[in-house]
């Protein structure tokens, strides 16, 4: 059963009706622009008729349409604030869609910081300045941290327990407290954070999707947890849905139903290899320092323990409706991954941030 849910900072407005106003001429920004998210909510948004402009902040173009103008712009440097002000004012911003954020652990953790937590600061004051109304912020379930104690399903108002020493969550986790504090100061905004799970499909690619592409998967002796995952089509839609919809507050972004573990493995076409956990942790260490493994030993926890999200208020707030279950956007992943080791699918050409 869901956890009963409180109301938190980000929350308190969403208890209105939402809104979907048809606003024509909506201007629209949207940062890390050449990240999956990114790149193809730009596409979503040039096909809206009621948006006439859409604004990518980047360090290199997106592939965009008509509507869309760039500017580059590097998030980790200090003049990037005032050049942000400066933008959002000139290009009439009303709305910012926040994406500039890794989907994979990083050996550049320094830069990710830079990029992820520092970089948040910067924008989110380059927003203030420039009066944009609405925020929409990107964010993981996995910031929830998994553990032994954690409830069948994980509302928004708990906290985010994920390990402050792996520096992939505490940026994001550190990027979420600046936005709140946001949420506080700038009286009548509307601040959303979309936490979603796992995102897989046939062409996004993350430290997931690369830990599933292997032919052997390693798993932790005697643990099968429950995985939760999002089809990359309606993760992309609810960032959309967001855009177009004034719903203030924290959103878990999911598909519905979970799958153990094992069977995520056999749906894939992998093997499991279950090895002891005092082996994994050295064994894994080595792995990530050679550049061998997707992700370093911080993220062992999550193949054993559970971490899976309520999806309940994005559903009755939000009016979010996966259109994937979590066994169908692994089904759908894994038939891309058939066609990939036939060799009659090529790997997708790098569009999320490395």
């Amino acid at each position: 059963m869901a956890a009963k849910r409180k109301t938190t900072t980000l929350e308190t407005r969403a208890t209105k009706e939402v809104q979907a106003p048809k606003r024509a001429g909506r201007v629209v920004a949207v940062t890390g622009t050449c990240t999956f998210l990114g790149q193809n909510l730009i596409a979503l948004l040039e096909e809206d008729p009621n948006v006439e402009r859409v604004v990518a902040i980047d360090v290199k173009a997106p592939v965009s349409g008509k509507k869309t103008r760039f500017y580059e712009v590097d998030l980790t440097q200090p003049p990037a604030e005032a050049r942000l002000a400066e933008i959002f004012a000139a290009e009439g911003v009303r709305s910012l869609v926040h994406l500039a954020f890794h989907s994979s652990p990083s050996h550049a953790t320094a830069y990710a910081h830079e990029l992820e937590s520092v970089g948040t600061m910067h924008l989110l004051v380059a927003a203030r300045q420039a009066r944009v109304r609405k925020i929409v912020m990107g964010s993981q379930t996995l910031l929830y941290g998994a553990h032994p104690s954690n409830p069948n399903f994980i509302a928004e108002h708990q906290p985010l327990r994920a390990t402050r020493r792996e520096p992939f969550f505490a940026d994001k986790i550190e990027a979420e407290a600046e936005l709140a504090r946001l949420a506080l100061r700038a009286e009548g905004s509307i601040v959303t954070i979309l936490r979603t799970a796992p995102i897989v499909g046939p062409t996004v690619s993350s430290f997931v999707t690369k830990f599933l592409s292997r032919r052997v998967v390693m798993t932790m002796m005697g643990f099968d947890p429950l995985l939760q995952l999002v089809h990359e089509i309606d993760a992309i839609a609810a960032f959309k849905l967001a855009v177009d919809r004034d719903v203030p507050g924290t959103f878990n972004i999911a598909s519905d139903g979970v799958l153990p573990l094992s069977t995520v493995i056999k749906l894939a076409g992998r093997v499991a290899v279950p090895v002891p956990h005092p082996i994994a942790e050295p064994l894994v260490a080595l792995s990530w320092m050679a550049q061998l493994s997707p992700a370093p030993p911080t993220f062992l926890p999550y193949l054993r323990f559970l971490c899976v999200a309520d999806v309940g208020r994005a559903r009755d707030v939000m009016g979010f409706r996966p259109a994937y279950t979590t066994r169908e956007a692994l089904s759908d992943f894994a038939s891309a991954l058939r066609l990939r080791d036939a060799k009659l699918l090529h790997e997708t050409a790098a569009i999320t941030r490395p």
